[in-house]
């Protein structure tokens, strides 16, 4: 349903989330690895983000991104709407103009309660809430291999 850049966005405001206590700068290598994601994709994505106000950077050698302590927290909406938009959570899941509850699409009562749940969810979990779970042991941003 996101775009391969909405998804590393996401797992790079986490990243960058759980290590904010740690006051430092991360930089794009560091972000890159911790995500799985191509470091010059990882780039394009992060320009986004701090053009969109959503992260902060600072340049040099000591330079790297950060999400400030005093920002208020970044709602995952916000991520969505910055990277790919905000379209595909208000249409016709077939992309039907006409779509409607009078007029509806073979899939219209069914992707309606699916696009009802995920805006629920977008509208109502934080950056900052993922990022706990994570430094919590509750969540992963990359696949655990058991041997």
């Amino acid at each position: 349903m996101f775009s391969k850049a909405c998804k590393y966005a996401i797992k790079s405001l986490v990243y960058l989330a759980s290590r904010a206590d740690e006051d430092r700068k991360i930089g794009l290598t560091e972000i890159a690895d911790a995500i799985d994601s191509p470091m010059h994709f990882t780039a394009k994505i992060m320009q986004v983000l701090s053009k969109q106000g959503i992260v902060s950077s600072a340049k040099g050698p000591n330079g790297g991104f950060f999400i400030d302590k005093t920002a208020p927290d970044i709602y995952l909406i916000q991520v969505v709407s910055a990277i790919d938009g905000l379209a595909h959570l208000s249409g016709c899941g077939l992309g039907l103009k006409g779509c409607s509850a009078e007029h509806p699409c073979p899939i219209h009562d069914e992707f309606s309660e699916v696009r009802d749940k995920l805006n629920q969810l977008l509208r109502g979990q934080t950056i900052q809430q993922l990022a706990a779970e994570m430094s919590d042991g509750k969540s992963y941003l990359k696949t655990v291999i058991m041997k």
